[in-house]
């Protein structure tokens, strides 16, 4: 079962705010399927109000992608190689949002100005993995919808 970014600032607040300031307004990458293969794209998720989204232009792969299937798998892009920040991953199924009420909560919480034509989706969560490293070592909470 896949639910909004809401449930897990409920469930596991800790977690979600760990990965709102890891990924929220920042490139990450999210893979996609495409006929059985995996295929990565960088994005800048939104994460506010409760809610996950991340904008796309009509024409982009991703579209199809997330169209025929949903599943997706997004990582927090890293500033270096040793994870001195901290890593965040969540994955899910993306919903398109056509709803012009729902595009305005996504623009106002927005760094950038979006095209008037890219699509909006939705990136439901069935589970984040925060990891942050002590001393090299890994530390790593996990969160589940289920």
């Amino acid at each position: 079962m896949a639910v909004s970014w809401k449930c897990i600032e409920d469930e596991a607040l800790d977690i979600a705010a760990f990965g709102k300031t890891r990924i929220d307004g920042k490139v990450s990458y999210l893979a996609t399927w495409s006929n059985g293969w995996p295929r990565i794209h960088p994005v800048t998720p939104l994460v506010g109000e409760g809610f996950c989204f991340i904008f796309v232009e009509p024409g982009s792969s991703k579209v199809k992608d997330l169209r025929d299937n949903g599943r997706y798998a997004l990582h927090c892009g890293m500033t270096d190689s040793s994870g001195s920040s901290g890593e965040f991953k969540i994955s899910g199924v993306a919903v398109e949002v056509s709803d012009p009420v729902m595009r305005e909560r996504a623009q106002s919480i927005c760094s950038f100005r979006p095209s008037a034509r890219a699509l909006l989706f939705e990136l439901q969560l069935t589970g984040a993995v925060a990891t942050s490293y002590r001393g090299g070592r890994p530390d790593r909470k996990r969160w589940s919808a289920e």
